[in-house]
């Protein structure tokens, strides 16, 4: 008898809870009734030499995973035209954010001063995942299953995003400045995405957005370096760019170019290992 009225009891309350809605994240491993506080972390620094602190923020990635980023924007409410900052390759974490933030901020700085809010950010740490692989997400379990991690691109997209929503920016002034790999990081996301008004590409080691195809075991040796070279006619020259673009797949490098909307200036040398 006692075990047939718990059994009732437990039954009732089991059904309340299905009329309510639940509020979980995660609803097919927990029931919650109500749901919780969100508030925003934000941690607010000072800056060595500067009257302007840090905001240091946390951005929800793709797959839930937070990354850090550094927030600092002029005196006054805005909105503010702001650009994001991307330094070669990522990782390190708050740290890198807090280091560079106060030892490494001499251009960002100078945005300031004209005007601009400036964003340091972190992103995951390049892989060799190729560039162009299909990413998916499919149910498994009541959660999410990817065909592979999402990339550090995809990361600074969801970075820009955030940005794009803080009240003191002006969503339709967002710009990229970013060097060696971050600079190959805005053509991958230029070719995909159009949040971003303008971008610096400085120096971008674009290998893995050009294509660039396996080394070629019959290929004739490289040519010296120019200033080695005893004469360099015009000819030569011709023949060096050849070379170069056979080590291209070319058809896939322009159809990811000729996707690219916005502005992009790209500041580059006569010679760059890491420009294919």
């Amino acid at each position: 008898m006692r075990s047939a009225f718990f059994f009732i009891v437990a039954s009732i309350f089991f059904t309340a809870s299905l009329a309510q809605e639940n509020q979980s994240v995660d609803p097919v491993w927990l029931y919650v009734p109500e749901a919780v506080a969100e508030d925003e972390l934000v941690l607010i620094e000072p800056v060595m030499g500067s009257d302007i602190p840090v905001e240091l923020r946390f951005v929800e990635l793709l797959d839930g995973i937070y990354a850090p980023i550094g927030f600092r924007k002029p005196e006054g409410a805005g909105p503010f035209p702001a650009v994001v900052f991307a330094h070669m390759n990522g990782g390190y974490g708050l740290r890198w954010i807090r280091e560079w933030t106060q030892y490494g901020s001499g251009t960002l700085e100078a945005f300031l001063d004209a005007g601009y809010a400036v964003v340091w950010m972190r992103y995951r740490a390049e892989v060799d995942t190729p560039y162009g692989s299909e990413l998916t997400v499919r149910e498994f379990q009541g959660r999410d299953r990817w065909s592979r991690g999402p990339l550090e691109y995809e990361d600074a997209i969801s970075i820009i995003e955030y940005v794009k929503q803080l009240p003191a920016v002006d969503s339709d002034r967002v710009g990229w400045l970013g060097v060696s790999h971050g600079g190959e990081m805005l053509l991958k996301i230029a070719s995909e995405y159009d949040g971003l008004r303008a971008g610096v590409a400085s120096e971008p080691a674009a290998m893995d957005y050009l294509a660039r195809l396996p080394p070629d075991p019959n290929a004739p040796a490289e040519l010296p370096q120019p200033e080695t070279m005893t004469e360099n006619t015009p000819e030569m020259q011709e023949g060096a760019v050849r070379q170069l673009r056979n080590q291209i797949d070319m058809p896939r490098a322009m159809a990811r170019i000729n996707t690219i909307q916005m502005p992009i200036f790209v500041v580059a040398r006569d010679r760059d290992h890491n420009q294919a």
